[in-house]
């Protein structure tokens, strides 16, 4: 028989892992599809402007990192494969960079509010018989997708590269800086780790997405 935590924890990966995987899976697909725009199709050869997860998953990043936070409730973020973008074959140059580095963030965005949107708004659409079997899980899942897509969209825009944010820096910085801090990058997932283990999200980054969501749910 199943422990209480461990059937806690199944309910809430049935909760989580639709709308960790779609988000994560979407943001990554958003940056192929602007390059594609901007004139580079490399991800589109490579396959990757689909939202078959299987094309995106990274084990660690997608599957096994949010699992563990999920079990240990804390704040759920992963990622995926990262789509491979030739930044040089880009129509507008290093306006083009910030584009497509802003592209995941702002989808991740997007998709938090249409998630509050429809949280709010399908339990008055659907048949109230439905309600125990689908409107409530729905519910539950839509509120969920808010939560994830806004840390994901918060996590993702910290100016440190190799993580979104800090590729807009690098496009909006002029060129002898934006040098500099692109050689910064090799320290980048090192720095990461390093502020995941210090007190900087807990009393910086959290509030941030707390308020967020508060202010869409």
């Amino acid at each position: 028989m199943l422990s209480d935590n461990l059937t806690n924890f199944i309910l809430e990966l049935s909760i989580w892992a639709v709308p960790t995987i779609f988000s994560i899976v979407a943001h990554e697909v958003m940056h192929g599809e602007v390059a594609l725009r901007l004139g580079d199709d490399t991800a589109e050869r490579a396959g990757r402007l689909t939202l078959n997860p299987i094309s995106h998953v990274d084990p660690l990043g997608t599957v096994i990192l949010p699992g563990i936070l999920l079990y240990l409730h804390l704040p759920v973020f992963g990622w995926a494969k990262p789509v491979p973008v030739d930044f040089r074959r880009l129509r507008n140059g290093r306006t083009g960079m910030v584009m497509v580095a802003a592209a995941g963030p702002l989808t991740n965005l997007t998709l938090a509010i249409a998630s509050a949107f429809l949280a709010r708004e399908l339990p008055q659409l659907l048949d109230p018989q439905a309600w125990r079997t689908v409107v409530i899980p729905l519910v539950y899942m839509l509120r969920a997708s808010v939560i994830i897509n806004v840390a994901l969209a918060i996590f993702n825009l910290l100016p440190l590269l190799p993580l979104d944010g800090g590729r807009v820096l690098a496009g909006l910085l002029p060129l002898p800086l934006a040098i500099k801090f692109a050689r910064l990058e090799r320290y980048g997932f090192l720095i990461l780790i390093l502020l995941l283990y210090s007190n900087f999200f807990e009393r910086l980054i959290d509030p941030i997405i707390n308020t967020v969501t508060r202010i869409l749910l």
